[in-house]
């Protein structure tokens, strides 16, 4: 898997000798292991520098694996570690139990140190590319997205055009509406945006989610105008019913600015900046970047949905 020994693994056992052995076995592969043989030590080094995966015990003294589990799913900071339950009985029930509160997989003891190591790589390698993704969208992130250009910009016989799309007047209805409601907002631009794509673009098309209010998306000149104009058209058409009816009738929300004065903020609305090889030389995803944010300052400047094309040809 690469460079293993910049992966942190705790066990968590009351069994010392355990606690060794599974050390020892995942110390050859390059790991940097850590022991804990209770729940408050435990804690303290989860909490002191997260692990990239656990290996938990269901039987511990004071509080249980399955306990300490939930406990680690329902916090934020640890929600993300895979967990590997340890139990040493192979009843149904208990491995029910495990996946329950949360546990991603399960080991009996005594076991083989092949598949314990082949397990843990394997956990390792599936929350790697999780953390390539956005959690709200499910939509590929920076790591893939950059990968993505970079692909499309290496392949010099093939056409490219990016996307750059941004949501205008987001955090005035976020401040308004709260995080929650602007999740939805931010929910729905990536479900028009994937479902357009899809049915407008070529198959390997490609949607992504930068962060916030930022998505993009990489597909060929010729199909871009009529994506363009589809998300808008059902961004503009959809958009107001994120707004309560009193918003609605007045056509803009208000906020008061840091000296309680009044303002008035537009619904939202999107840019949407192109960059395209078509009529010019592009040769890494450095500049495929900085003409964008050129772009998107340009389309910003525009009231209403707008999306605009870099039309220089050098």
């Amino acid at each position: 898997m690469g460079n293993t020994e910049t992966f942190k693994i705790l066990v968590v056992d009351d069994d010392r000798f355990m606690v060794k052995i599974i050390t020892d076995c995942l110390e050859k592969e390059g790991f940097l292991v850590n022991g804990a043989m209770d729940f408050n030590s435990a804690m303290d080094q989860i909490y002191q520098s997260t692990p990239d995966i656990i290996l938990l015990d269901v039987v511990l003294p004071k509080m249980n694996g399955y306990e300490i589990c939930r406990l680690l799913r329902n916090d934020t900071r640890t929600s993300h570690v895979p967990i590997i339950m340890l139990t040493s009985r192979i009843q149904v029930e208990d491995k029910v139990a495990g996946l329950e509160a949360g546990a991603d997989d399960y080991i009996t003891k005594p076991f083989d140190n092949l598949e314990l190591v082949a397990r843990v790589k394997t956990h390792l390698r599936r929350a790697k590319q999780e953390k390539s993704f956005n959690p709200l969208t499910g939509l590929p992130g920076n790591i893939l997205i950059e990968e993505e250009i970079k692909h499309r910009v290496a392949d010099t016989k093939r056409k490219f055009a990016v996307l750059y799309v941004d949501l205008d007047n987001f955090k005035a209805f976020n401040d308004v509406y709260g995080f929650l409601k602007g999740d939805e907002v931010i929910k729905f631009v990536a479900h028009i945006m994937n479902k357009n794509v899809k049915d407008l673009g070529n198959p390997d098309d490609f949607v992504g989610h930068i962060g916030g209010d930022d998505f993009i998306t990489i597909t060929t000149p010729e199909k871009l105008e009529v994506i363009c104009r589809a998300i808008i058209n059902q961004f503009d058409s959809t958009i107001s019913l994120f707004y309560s009816s009193e918003d609605r009738k007045r056509g803009y929300i208000v906020t008061r600015d840091r000296t309680n004065q009044e303002i008035q903020y537009p619904f939202m609305s999107l840019s949407i900046a192109v960059v395209s090889n078509e009529k010019r030389n592009i040769e890494n995803h450095w500049q495929v970047a900085e003409i964008a944010a050129e772009m998107k300052k340009y389309a910003k400047s525009k009231t209403g949905s707008v999306y605009v094309k870099d039309r220089r040809v050098r």
